[in-house]
């Protein structure tokens, strides 16, 4: 037996603070390495050490073995744990930690060899007796070989993958995918395979020592899926037959004795309509969705993995499953445009409920443009599947996430979905809903409503006379407020106490209480630090706002020239004799406008000529309205 006393995790993110989690719960003392944009990210601060990797680009920091073989060393670490991604499958830097004199947590570097390109890792299993689909050569695809998957041969995570639906398109494919698979793992070998129309994507956890004992604990169903990768996995897999069930047992355990595995590890299948299986890979690490298995075992598996590198041997098996558990992926990432990621400050992350919420983000911590842009891991676990998927999304929907465009509404909705719902799960589902679950938006026209209302309120310690004098405004004259939200304007002008379909039954800073339709709803108010974003939250959705300035500087408007009104009110004199064709120098007043009970003089912004006049006095002028132009007068 090995005795630990110090983990060194080999990652970042929430993957880093789930694994610290762990090993502090365990005693050991934990020891972060961080490029230089994560100097001051939560793995780092959850970490009792931290060491610098100098750069920012993965291949410089986190996938630089030698130089976190050197942390630990430096760190006093006698123990690495490579979590998921960049050099968690990396067989020449497992046997460099174990020759370091240092303990590898995870499977020998032969099974991660064995397993490392995916076409060998097939003719393993074959001669396993595992199924597998038959390998396409793309060389002499034909049209009956369409539709084909290319699958980068290491790796993982969907990148190196493309879908081919046109022989035409097969050769520029190839090249993408290999340039992915070179950038991503270091290796740019493709395969081709077929692709299954509607299948589903199934997967075995196993667990091993080195005793001999091999659990298989259960299936996880990983179908709903953006650009290969996974966004909702739940386990079990539901709706699978008991005889495909323990076929899938069998084959991952057959799997995992082909190759003397030792620790956590998945095997993924590929499941077609009509329940037949075929073997599609295996991850030789912790999974993304290790969270849900955990749920329903019971078990701790970075615990388990722990005490397995130690050498303690398995019970011979594992305990019972109960109930379901469903993981949900939150993206910092717009799915309208394309997925496209999304970076800058994440200024609020609280998603309420009981449900378990992995992340590597704290309220503040900036979201930068180098890593992945997941921002949590949010997962239910109740006795039926129903209540599992209810939980989750009812804990999503009540989320409060400012900052970051992110997938929460697409989660709330494809959780929410028919298909979902029932259990019809295959890996089109976002090919076919996507456009139908981004087109949902719920309405901002209240959201910004409320924003206007929360700004109207006083501060609770205002003084005693604006409180009571907040609202006396006249009912003929309304107030206008604009916000810009995910490309639109909206104007809202309210009263106080009423609006059509709308009444207002409180309204402090933070929290308005609207009665939308006879229904009462509240809505929850926060601006950033710097007041340009206002976030709005409730049961109706949820909106970030941009406030438009009421009274911005007219130039920021208009070419320079132009004299707009800064804000609504009316033009109480001209200067005599002011006319079209009159010279005016810079800074002479022009006009005079009253506003909230004060003038305002508009002076000329230039020396030049008045060309065109449009107010007169007594004028009632909106804000924006032109009221003059001057032509500069040539410089000399």
């Amino acid at each position: 037996m090995t005795h630990l006393t110090s983990l060194l995790v080999a990652n970042r993110g929430e993957i880093a603070v789930r694994i610290f989690r762990t090993a502090r719960d365990l005693g050991l003392a934990t020891v972060a390495v961080h490029s230089d944009p994560d100097a001051d990210a939560l793995h780092v601060r959850a970490a009792d050490a931290a060491v610098r990797l100098p750069g920012a680009a993965p291949a410089d920091t986190y996938l630089r073995g030698d130089l976190v073989i050197k942390a630990a060393l430096a760190a006093g670490a006698d123990a690495v744990h490579p979590g998921y991604g960049f050099l968690s499958e990396n067989a020449d830097f497992a046997r460099q930690v174990q020759d370091s004199g240092l303990t590898w947590v995870g499977p020998p570097p032969e099974a991660i060899e064995a397993m490392a390109s995916k076409t060998r890792a097939k003719q393993l299993m074959r001669a396993a007796g595992v199924p597998l689909l038959d390998p396409v050569d793309p060389a002499t695809a034909t049209p009956a070989d369409l539709p084909l998957l290319l699958k980068a041969a290491a790796g993982g995570g969907g990148r190196g993958m493309r879908l081919v639906r046109d022989l035409d398109a097969l050769k520029e494919a190839l090249h993408a995918a290999s340039a992915e698979a070179a950038s991503a793992f270091g290796d740019g070998e493709v395969f081709a395979e077929p692709y299954v129309e509607r299948g589903r994507h199934v997967e075995v956890q196993i667990l091993a020592d080195a005793h001999g004992t091999v659990w298989a604990l259960g299936t996880r169903d990983c179908s709903l899926q953006r650009r290969h990768q996974k966004v909702i996995e739940e386990a079990p897999a539901p709706g699978l037959p008991d005889t495909l069930r323990e076929s899938l047992h069998t084959a991952a355990v057959a799997a995992a004795r082909a190759v003397s595995y030792r620790g956590a590890g998945t095997v993924e299948f590929l499941v077609t309509a009509d329940g037949r299986p075929y073997f599609l890979e295996m991850n030789t690490r912790l999974q993304v969705e290790h969270p849900v298995t955990e749920a329903v075992f019971g078990l701790d598996l970075v615990a388990l993995q722990l005490r397995v590198a130690e050498g303690a041997a398995l019970p011979p098996a594992p305990p019972e499953p109960t109930g379901h558990a469903v993981e949900a992926r939150l993206y910092a990432e717009d799915p309208a445009q394309d997925w496209r990621p999304q970076t800058g400050v994440l200024h609020t992350l609280d998603i309420p409920g009981r449900v378990r919420v992995d992340t590597g983000f704290a309220d503040g911590d900036t979201v930068g443009v180098h890593y992945d842009p997941m921002l949590a891991k949010v997962v239910a676990h109740a006795p039926t599947r129903a209540e599992a998927v209810r939980a989750l999304a009812h804990a999503l929907a009540g989320a409060r996430i400012h900052g970051l465009t992110t997938n929460r509404e697409l989660l709330v909705g494809s959780l929410r979905h028919p298909e979902f719902t029932a259990a019809h799960l295959d890996t089109g589902f976002y090919e076919r809903h996507l456009a139908t679950l981004t087109d949902t938006a719920p309405d901002a026209g209240t959201a910004a409503l409320a924003a206007a209302l929360a700004e109207a309120a006083p501060a609770p310690d205002a003084p005693l006379a604006a409180r009571l004098g907040g609202w006396r405004n006249l009912r003929s004259q309304p107030q206008t407020r604009r916000y810009t939200g995910a490309g639109t304007t909206y104007e809202v002008q309210y009263h106080p106490v009423d609006h059509p379909g709308v009444r207002v039954v409180s309204a402090e800073r933070h929290l308005v209480t609207l009665e939308v339709d006879g229904i009462r709803r509240m809505f929850h108010v926060k601006r950033n630090a710097s007041n340009t974003e206002v976030y709005v939250d409730s049961p109706l959705g949820s909106h970030t706002l941009t406030p438009v300035p009421r009274f911005p500087d007219p130039q920021d408007r208009t070419e320079p020239g132009s004299l707009l009104a800064p804000m609504p009110g009316t033009v109480v004199r001209v200067a005599e004799g002011l006319a079209p064709g009159s010279a005016v120098t810079a800074g002479q007043p022009l006009l005079w406008l009253e506003a909230m009970k004060m003038e305002h003089r508009i002076l000329a912004p230039a020396t030049g000529t008045l060309t065109a006049l449009h107010a007169v006095t007594g004028q009632q002028v909106e804000f924006g309205a032109l009221l003059a132009v001057v032509q500069e007068e040539p410089q000399p």
